[in-house]
């Protein structure tokens, strides 16, 4: 007997990660891509504190 022999169960697991994990991906591209734009914006300035010199 193989002890490579993967289960059914483990293809199925693996297929279930594995799109999970490129959801949780494309979910952090998202965000990433969402604050560089915002980021590089013209309008985009940092908050001005009174007293700081």
């Amino acid at each position: 007997m193989s002890l490579s022999r993967q289960h059914e169960l483990h293809k199925r697991r693996f297929s279930r990660n594995l799109g999970l994990g490129l959801v949780l991906a494309a979910f952090v591209a998202l965000i990433f891509a969402l604050t560089f734009v915002k980021v590089t914006r013209e309008e985009f300035a940092l908050p001005q504190t009174e007293g700081a010199n």
